[in-house]
């Protein structure tokens, strides 16, 4: 786990963050598969998908999974 954050961490000291990159990997490390995430901040799956692909950042969406993954929202945008 702290490895996987450190690797976060340094790319928000670049000055950017991939959101979608940063929700799956917080997912990845909370042990969530896309399904269990999707029961949890009640989106649907593909929602989900779209976000980690980076097709979709909605504000909204991205509140219910830091909170789903108890992570704060600025995880997913820059710092």
């Amino acid at each position: 786990m702290t490895n996987a954050m450190s690797n976060l961490d340094a790319a928000k000291c670049r000055g950017r963050v991939d959101i979608g990159g940063a929700v799956k990997q917080s997912r990845e490390t909370m042990g969530y598969s896309v399904e269990n995430l999707s029961l949890t901040c009640g989106l649907t799956a593909a929602e989900i998908t779209r976000i980690e692909l980076g097709a979709d950042v909605d504000p909204a969406r991205l509140r219910r999974i830091a909170a789903a993954l108890q992570v704060p929202t600025s995880t997913f945008r820059l710092a």
